[in-house]
């Protein structure tokens, strides 16, 4: 499909009725998406057709001091992904102590077993084992 003949010069007068604040067809955010709607036109006209008219409106909205929408959009998101990366490396280290903790737990009753068994294997224990399971009464069942 080939561009419409008048299309450059329609994403020109919509850049600027954009750029001095009077869109007529869109929100007038400083996005391509607001731009190519403005227009009229798709949005890969100004990314595959007309790259040039793109990089220009970006070259104009940073000439004029202003952060296009799509960058303040990514920098919130940067500043969330990096309060989450933040919390997840606190947790992280709480996980890292509590599996030290665990393994130390762990080789304590490890050690409190063998103790057990070795004492339960002499001639005469001074400890009793007690059943694992419940052990079914006599008369039921």
């Amino acid at each position: 499909m080939s561009p419409a003949p008048d299309e450059r010069d329609r994403i020109r007068a919509a850049m600027d009725r954009i750029l001095q604040g009077t869109p007529q067809h869109s929100t007038g955010a400083l996005t391509i998406v607001a731009l190519a709607e403005e227009a009229g036109v798709p949005r890969n006209a100004l990314t595959q057709r007309h790259p040039d008219l793109k990089c220009d409106f970006y070259a104009q909205v940073r000439a004029r001091g202003q952060i296009p929408d799509s960058e303040i959009r990514l920098r919130r998101q940067i500043v969330k992904l990096k309060e989450l990366r933040a919390k997840d490396a606190t947790e992280l280290s709480q996980l890292r102590t509590d599996v030290d903790h665990l393994v130390r737990a762990v080789n304590q009753l490890t050690g409190e077993n063998q103790q057990l068994r070795c004492a339960l294997s002499q001639p005469h224990p001074t400890v009793r084992a007690l059943p694992t399971q419940p052990q079914p009464r006599p008369g039921r069942g």
